[in-house]
């Protein structure tokens, strides 16, 4: 029985899939030749194993796992951005479209604004964790949305942060030119209280994250396994290892790791 009366199953469950398709390229299967693209760096895995105390299965399937993580927060950014244009009164601009906004709500009923009474229209850059700006983005950003609201005076701009430090809606303060500026129209706000804005219900985000474990789930056994990924990597260490002429297990495979990095340096390369 589907309990989330703000979004359809149906356009919930595609979206699902279209962010699992986003991950397109990382969900590849990692050979060596793939997980050394970028050259890794032998020492660190040798002391993460050891001060670890891990296996080398462990520390290599977790450098893979690094490796694939490092763009995936763009794609989790897409799950929370673009779920919205399924939500009533949400719309979601194409990429660099009408303002280059994540998301832009309206309400012709007004949408009560805390201490700034009341707008018909929320302007919204979203973000995946509070700290992913440094100060010269929040001070661009905080002009940007001042110039909104010289454009338009029946709306507000808010700051949606996935990962914020707290529950909030609050006026949001940073450092523009070295002064501190604020406005009671340009928000700092979590996507908790976004979606309590939006949906009407305040536990809307709650509801959601409790039913995206089992969503994902079959979504993925839809995929019939097509995404599963087999890495060789550790395979392939293992056979470097036994050419080695050492004895350790242990060594040889640390040895076939440090060829990775320092193949072509003094003493490795012989």
């Amino acid at each position: 029985m589907w309990n989330l009366s703000f979004i359809k199953e149906e356009d919930f469950i595609n979206h699902i899939k279209a962010t699992i398709e986003k991950y397109g390229e990382k969900l590849e299967s990692y050979d060596l030749k793939r997980f050394n693209k970028n050259i890794i760096d032998p020492i660190k895995l040798i002391f993460d194993k050891t001060v670890y105390q891990s296996s080398w299965e462990e520390i290599v399937s977790n450098e893979i796992f690094r490796q694939r993580d490092k763009s995936n927060n763009n794609d989790i950014g897409y799950f929370h951005q673009r779920i919205f244009q399924y939500i009533k009164n949400c719309h979601v601009p194409p990429n660099g479209e009408e303002g280059g906004w994540d998301v832009i709500y309206k309400n012709p009923n007004g949408i009560e604004i805390p201490n700034a009474g009341t707008v018909h229209t929320v302007y919204v850059e979203m973000k995946n964790k509070h700290n992913t700006m440094n100060s010269a983005s929040a001070g661009k950003t905080f002009i940007k949305m001042q110039n909104q609201l010289l454009n338009d005076d029946d709306c507000a701009c808010f700051l949606v942060e996935a990962i914020a430090q707290h529950s909030q809606n609050i006026k949001w303060e940073t450092t523009v030119d070295k002064k501190k500026v604020g406005h009671k129209l340009i928000r700092r706000v979590s996507l908790d209280q976004f979606y309590a804005l939006v949906t009407g219900q305040e536990d809307a985000f709650y509801q959601v994250c409790m039913i995206l474990p089992s969503v994902i789930e079959k979504a993925v056994k839809e995929f019939e396994g097509t995404i599963v990924p087999h890495d060789t990597v550790i395979d392939e260490l293992r056979e470097l290892a036994c050419k080695q002429d050492i004895k350790s297990e242990n060594l040889s495979i640390a040895m076939a790791v440090y060829m990775l990095g320092f193949g072509n340096y003094i003493g490795f390369s012989k």
